[in-house]
Formats: C-alpha cells, sequence, structure tokens
C-alpha cells in the first residue's frame, strides 16, 4: 500500500467518524461502514485499530457509556473489520452490500444480547430476551439503513477518487 492510498484510507475513515458529532437520527451512524471500509482496503489486519482508535477519539467528545457495553461495541467494529477484510477478495459491490448486512446484523445481535445479559433493563428470561430484541428493532432499522448508506458513501468515493485519477493519468499519457 502506496502513502497516498493510506492516508485516502485514514482521511475517509476520519470524515466518517467525525460526522457522529452532527446531529442525526438514533443510530444513523457511519461507524459500522468505516470499518468494513478499513478492513477491505488496508493490507495489514492490526489496522483494525484505525476504525477502533478513530471511534475513541470520537466516543471522547460525544461522552463514554458503560466499559461493558463500549467493549461490546468495539469488538462489533472489530468483527466488522474483519467482514470487510474477509471479503475483499474477489471485491464486488454485492460483497459490499452482504458485508454490510452481515455485519449490521451481528453488530445487533452482539450489542442487543449484551444489553439483555449486563443490564437489569430486560428479565433474564427467554421473553426477556425476546423483549429486549423487540424493542431494539427501530434502532436496527435505522443502523441498518445508515450502515448501507455509508458503505455505499465511503467505498463509492474511494472508488470514485480512484476512477478519476487513473482516468487523469490516461488523459495525461495521451497528451
Amino acid at each position: 500500500m502506496n502513502k497516498k492510498n493510506f492516508l485516502l484510507i485514514i482521511a475517509i475513515i476520519a470524515l466518517a467518524a467525525a460526522s457522529r458529532l452532527v446531529k442525526h437520527p438514533p443510530n444513523f451512524t457511519p461507524v459500522a461502514a468505516m470499518a468494513l471500509f478499513g478492513g477491505w482496503y488496508f493490507t495489514k489486519k492490526y489496522f483494525v485499530a484505525i476504525p477502533l482508535l478513530v471511534m475513541l477519539i470520537s466516543d471522547a467528545f460525544i461522552g463514554f457509556y458503560d466499559w461493558r457495553l463500549t467493549a461490546v461495541v468495539y469488538l462489533g467494529i472489530a468483527l466488522m473489520f474483519g467482514i470487510g477484510w474477509l471479503l475483499k477478495k474477489n471485491a464486488s459491490w454485492r460483497k459490499v452490500i452482504a458485508g454490510t448486512l452481515l455485519g449490521s446484523i451481528i453488530f445487533f445481535v452482539i450489542t442487543n444480547f449484551a444489553v439483555w445479559a449486563l443490564y437489569q433493563w430486560y428479565p433474564h428470561t427467554w421473553a426477556g430476551l425476546v423483549n429486549c430484541f423487540a424493542m431494539a428493532l427501530p434502532f436496527f432499522k435505522n443502523s441498518l439503513v445508515g450502515d448501507l448508506f455509508y458503505s455505499l458513501v465511503l467505498f463509492g468515493v474511494y472508488e470514485l477518487f480512484w476512477f478519476y485519477v487513473s482516468a487523469k493519468q490516461v488523459k495525461l499519457m495521451k497528451i
């Protein structure tokens, strides 16, 4: 990975994280998309630290919450990075969409299971677990739509940038 590509990926992830600071509908954020994007385009697995670090920085502005739930959210981000990492071979838009959907579902399941297991908000019964997930469905809708929207934006911006750069280079070569 060359320096320009690395810096472009970092810039896109940082802008995505910064958009968390702008008023938005609940759970309509770029968090999962930026992790999927990072996993897709970074060449080293340890770069999972970058989306996590960017998340940590934006959380410092937004405010932290219970460390246990924070750990689960960060685990979800790392898993989304892993999905991007696994799907990048033979890249296609279908894989981006499938990875986004899979990541959204996994994130929904682990975070809501954690809410049910870690807190006393719902009875620790099967009915309580079902109620916890049912109450989270409106937030899941926003997450899913936000994840799809931001994935298309992040991947689209990146690919359009390199398409434009390569078109410019071809044009210069013809002169």
